[in-house]
């Protein structure tokens, strides 16, 4: 299953549209706030139930990604992209089965657990290989690939409440709906598995002309970086960012129509589903745009951006969102970019500190923190959404508390960035010739 090495003159330009038809197909999971609704109505289901299918999603994309690391960087990306195409695309034939016979937990087990390990394993596959191909330019290698992840769900927005208007919201339409993703997805995935090529020992360039090679300067091992307070000051930045923003995501469509519920222009279904169709966009915008900026301006400052200004559009929200849907609709779609963009630069921050060996399993360790986060913001949102209508209130007061909770976890994750300082000695590999014999030694 080893993807063949790249012929001698071949585009490194050719590489980024394999990891593009993995990443636009898993980042599905942005759009699951379409179906909370017709779930919650079909099987009458609360809003904390309806979001365990993608809570367990990211826990498992994260405890995939931490595992299966070393295994995608031992059996290479073409490998990896067959693994995350079986396992997505039977998450949704699993949970296909589970909406036709009612049965909730089998969504839970086909979507969450199963199509969770796709998402891991296909998110770290193509993103070492991409630094590979790009050292000069990381964190624009890494916002091609994972712009595809961010923009995923300005596909399947519009496309999955399409479906749900033309089978039905109930369980046979949702069931249906499931049935059609999972067998799509499932071809679309497979021009990314035929497409992926490794780079020669000297990277080629688009022009013909070589690149820096990859294993220079700091290197640092998987088993090493962990040990480093820089590892978890990473850990915990990203945790922080991506709780604040996939709190707002995964609620996306019925957080705007609770806002503006009393207003004498009330969201429409359509509109509520346009909206998260627009986060999605301001995900993937985010993600090739910051990115691209951090490569001028630093990994350091560009997370100040994210942290520090993502805590004032939360402010804005809670003060003011409710009373202008364009300011709700701007700060949401600036803290979607932030949290796209954090995403996009956390792996040339570890390029940066640990340098590229083994940093595909650096960052499969690092995605840990999404399954952090991934079960902390839907929890935070919906726990205390669902606790303050039992209370008796209802439209913004209903994320007031949940937005302060999350202007306070920006301000730790600002802290920790502060703290990030190049990585000891100690823990650097000898020198690069002999880190690559390692690694070589280590995929044998």
């Amino acid at each position: 299953m080893s993807p063949p090495v790249a012929p001698p003159g071949w585009s490194r330009w050719l590489v980024p549209p394999a990891a593009l038809s993995v990443h636009l197909s898993i980042g599905q999971a942005y759009a699951w706030s379409v179906f909370k609704p017709p779930l919650e109505s079909a099987l009458d289901l609360s809003g904390t139930q309806s979001a365990l299918p993608f809570q367990l999603g990211i826990v498992m994309l994260g405890l995939s990604a931490a595992f299966g690391g070393t295994l995608v960087e031992r059996n290479g990306p073409r490998w990896a992209m067959t693994v995350a195409l079986i396992c997505f695309s039977s998450g949704f034939l699993i949970a296909s089965l589970g909406a036709a016979t009612e049965q909730y937990w089998l969504i839970v087990f086909g979507y969450g657990f199963v199509g969770g390990i796709g998402l891991g394993i296909g998110y770290i596959s193509p993103v070492s290989t991409l630094i590979k191909w790009f050292p000069d330019r990381p964190g624009m290698a890494t916002g091609i690939a994972i712009m595809g992840f961010g923009g995923g769900a300005l596909i399947a927005s519009p496309w999955s409440a399409q479906m749900l208007e033309s089978f039905g919201s109930d369980s046979s339409g949702i069931a249906l709906a499931f049935l059609v993703h999972g067998l799509t997805y499932a071809a679309f995935m497979s021009l990314g598995v035929l497409l992926v090529r490794v780079p020669r020992g000297e990277k080629p360039a688009a022009g013909g002309s070589s690149v820096p090679s990859a294993l220079t300067g700091v290197q640092v091992s998987a088993r090493s970086a962990v040990r480093t307070p820089q590892f978890w000051c990473l850990w915990v930045i990203l945790c922080m960012n991506v709780t604040a923003g996939i709190g707002i995501l995964e609620k996306a469509a019925p957080m705007i129509k609770d806002f503006f519920a009393d207003s004498s222009t009330p969201v429409s279904v359509s509109a509520a589903a346009g909206f998260v169709a627009l986060l999605s966009a301001a995900n993937m915008a985010g993600r090739i745009g910051w990115s691209s900026t951090s490569d001028l301006i630093g990994r350091k400052n560009i997370y100040r951006v994210y942290l520090g200004v993502g805590a004032l559009m939360y402010a804005s929200i809670a003060w003011f969102g409710d009373s202008s849907k364009p300011l709700f609709i701007l700060c949401a779609l600036v803290i979607l970019s932030f949290y796209g963009g954090g995403f996009a630069t956390i792996p040339a921050y570890l390029k940066d500190l640990f340098g590229t060996y083994q940093v595909g399993a650096i960052h499969g360790r690092l995605l840990t923190a999404w399954s952090t986060a991934g079960v902390l913001g839907p929890l935070i949102v919906n726990w205390i959404a669902d606790r303050q209508e039992e209370a008796g209130k209802h439209g913004s007061a209903l994320y007031g508390t949940s937005f302060a909770i999350m202007i306070g976890l920006l301000a730790v994750g600002f802290a920790a960035n502060e703290l990030v300082r190049p990585v000891h000695p100690r823990h650097h590999v000898p020198a690069p010739k002999e880190a690559a014999d390692v690694q070589r030694e280590q995929s044998v």
